[in-house]
């Protein structure tokens, strides 16, 4: 009865488009890589962004704190974790860094990380870095994935990896893998992964950025070491603001924030800390203040999740509206470009906000080179953009549903994309641009 009263009560579509900032002649289809956040968040943002101009000592020392604390403890409820182990971070890649940060690896050389192949080009870097600097007291495996395929061979190509790595006289020692991947875009098995690290003994790092909001999260029922996800993509939190869980069993493991600021407490002894003093666990007091930052954001999160109850009916709405536009959608966008989406048989890929159809191009026109050509001219002569990723030896078109977008948004993306398909098909890629000029 609620939730049909809910939908009843509440038109989702371009009459939402009333809370946001878009440019009138954009189409925001890509929410997926830096979100969007309605009116009267931002409002509260640059309420606090005044405060803290009007009384910077009392506001940042004292008020902001308590504030912050509220918008943990909604985040806690809104995950299903306990308030103390959940911090804020300015964005996914800076909690990724911070875990691998805070490990220390044997010396015996021994030590693995394991990842996907999907994984976000940002925390692949991460895993680069740890590696090449390490002095060779860890290296990486990657898992390879090709799409699409059933949740049961990811978890499979999960476990051949653990063998392959114990084979070489390796030692798993944490996994990094997706809720929802960046590109393409698609529902990753987290649970199962999550599951089979814990059986195995493997850390698991939930990288989690396109997670919060766009699909149901629970960190109680879920478990994993660590876990983060950005509040700026589909919470409608203002950018940058990313939820960071460490459960109390591995807190001890996060002695520092990225970067060290006042909270790290050094083995050789205490040193002088000019904010006030706190009681405090000493994970959250860690990142309550890094610096002087404008972390305004943070302070968003409380008012973000009640305007999505109070306006647009709350979770489950939410994410059934999305999730039914995508899966519909991406069919007619596939339908006009004569190609398909990129899910299973059993559609568990597909189970979020965002599809990911194939485009109609042969391959000699699915460069690098090309890909940024439509990109770019999306943005410049169609007002819009669309995210495209080559997998399994084809180019995919990444779009988002939202709840200001309907099937109009869609259909005119798959009349757009054929329109640039076909540009693409009688050589204008190949063409000079205006820069090259």
């Amino acid at each position: 009865m609620t939730s049909k009263m809910s939908r009843k009560r509440i038109e989702y579509g371009k009459r939402l488009l009333q809370h946001f900032e878009f440019d009138p002649e954009y189409r925001n289809l890509n929410h997926a890589s830096f979100g969007a956040t309605p009116r009267d968040i931002r409002k509260h943002m640059r309420h606090h962004q005044d405060l803290a101009e009007s009384r910077p000592d009392g506001y940042i020392r004292y008020e902001y704190p308590v504030i912050l604390d509220e918008c943990r403890a909604a985040m806690a409820k809104f995950v299903n974790a306990p308030v103390d182990t959940i911090v804020f971070v300015p964005n996914a890649t800076v909690g990724i860094n911070t875990v691998f940060q805070n490990l220390a690896w044997d010396d015996d050389g021994r030590d693995e990380i394991i990842y996907f192949s999907t994984i976000y080009g940002a925390c692949a870097k991460i895993i680069d870095y740890v590696v090449d600097t390490s002095s060779g007291k860890v290296s990486s495996r990657a898992v390879p994935l090709s799409y699409p395929c059933e949740d049961e061979d990811v978890v499979n190509a999960f476990d051949s990896a653990l063998q392959n790595s114990a084979d070489a006289g390796k030692r798993a020692r944490i996994c990094l893998f997706d809720t929802v991947s960046s590109l393409p875009g698609i529902c990753f098995p987290y649970e199962a992964i999550t599951k089979a690290c814990r059986a195995a003994g493997v850390l698991s790092l939930v990288d989690g950025a396109q997670a919060v909001g766009q699909v149901p999260i629970d960190l109680d029922s879920l478990d994993p070491d660590f876990f983060v996800s950005n509040c700026h993509k589909w919470l409608y939190v203002p950018r940058s603001c990313a939820v960071f869980y460490v459960p109390l069993r591995n807190q001890h493991m996060i002695r520092t924030s990225t970067p060290t600021s006042h909270g790290y407490i050094p083995k050789s002894g205490s040193r002088f800390n000019p904010l006030p003093p706190s009681k405090k666990p000493a994970f959250v007091n860690n990142f309550e203040f890094v610096g002087t930052l404008d972390t305004s954001a943070y302070v968003c999160v409380k008012e973000a999740i009640e305007w999505r109850q109070r306006v647009l009916g709350g979770e489950t709405e939410i994410f059934e509206y999305c999730h039914a536009l995508a899966v519909s959608g991406g069919n007619e966008v596939a339908s006009i470009l004569g190609t398909e989406v990129m899910d299973n048989p059993s559609h568990t890929l597909s189970r979020c906000a965002m599809i990911n159809v194939a485009l109609p191009l042969n391959d000699e026109d699915t460069s690098m080179e090309i890909q940024h050509w439509i990109m770019r001219t999306l943005v410049e002569e169609y007002k819009t953009f669309i995210p495209l990723k080559d997998h399994a030896g084809r180019v995919w078109a990444r779009l988002s549903a939202q709840l200001y977008t309907d099937m109009d948004d869609f259909l005119w993306a798959g009349r757009t994309l054929l329109a640039v398909c076909n540009r693409v098909k009688r050589g204008d890629a190949s063409q000079p641009s205006a820069d090259d000029s």
